[in-house]
C-alpha cells in the first residue's frame, strides 16, 4: 500500500539532499519519479531543486492553485512522487497528495519545514502533520550541540527579525537553526532574564 510521508526539520538539515538521493535510488533501478518544488522558490532557478552539497535536479514548479492529484494522474505510470518545500503546499494540495497515495497507489514523499521563524506551523506542514501516514524528523544541531528544532530569520546585518511575513525565501544567508532554548533567547531576550 502506498503512503504519504512527511520528512520535516529546520533549515540546513539536508532535506533536499535526502529527497534527491531517494529519487536517484528509484531512477537508478529504472523507475520513474516526478519531483515538485514551490514555484516561487527560485534560489536554484524556477523548477529546480538544489542541495547545499551540490546535488540538483529539475522539478515541476507548483503554485497554490495547482491540482497535484490531476497532475500526477496525467503523468502516467510513476514509481514515486517527491515534493520539496512541502510547507508551501495548501491544505487542499496535501489532501490531493493523500489521494495520490490512496487512489493511484503512488507513494508520495514530502520534505519541508515544520515551523516558521516565529515558531508557527506552516499551513502545508500542519496538514501534513495531520494526514501523513509516516512522519520522519530530519535532525540537525544547534550551535550548542543540542537538536535544532527552530529557525531564526536574520536581516542583512545579522540582526534577528521577530516580525514579518511568514514566507520569505532564503538560505544560510537569512536563516539559522537553533534549539528551542537558544531560539527563545534570541526571539524573546527579555524572557531569559
Amino acid at each position: 500500500m502506498a503512503k504519504l510521508y512527511f520528512s520535516y526539520s529546520t533549515m540546513n538539515a539536508g532535506k533536499s539532499t535526502l529527497l534527491l538521493q531517494a529519487s536517484y535510488n528509484y531512477r537508478e533501478r529504472g523507475m520513474r519519479t516526478v519531483l515538485f518544488i514551490a514555484a516561487f522558490d527560485d534560489r536554484a532557478g524556477v523548477g529546480r531543486i538544489a542541495s547545499r552539497i551540490g546535488l540538483d535536479c529539475d522539478a515541476i514548479p507548483f503554485r497554490p492553485e495547482d491540482d497535484l492529484y490531476e497532475a500526477l494522474k496525467a503523468e502516467g505510470p510513476i514509481a514515486c512522487a517527491f515534493v520539496d518545500e512541502a510547507q508551501f503546499l495548501t491544505e487542499e494540495q496535501v489532501w490531493q497528495l493523500a489521494r495520490v497515495a490512496d487512489r493511484l497507489s503512488i507513494p508520495v514523499m514530502t520534505y519541508g519545514l515544520r515551523t516558521d521563524f516565529r515558531g508557527q506551523l506552516f499551513p502545508g506542514s500542519e496538514a501534513l502533520l495531520a494526514l501523513a501516514d509516516e512522519l520522519r524528523e530530519v535532525r540537525t544541531i544547534c550551535e550548542c550541540g543540542r537538536k535544532a528544532t527552530m529557525v531564526v530569520r536574520m536581516d542583512d546585518q545579522g540582526r534577528v527579525i521577530r516580525e514579518g511575513a511568514q514566507i520569505e525565501v532564503g538560505g544560510n544567508e537569512k536563516y539559522v537553526s537553533y534549539c528551542r532554548r537558544h531560539w527563545d533567547d534570541l526571539m524573546n531576550p527579555d524572557a531569559a532574564k
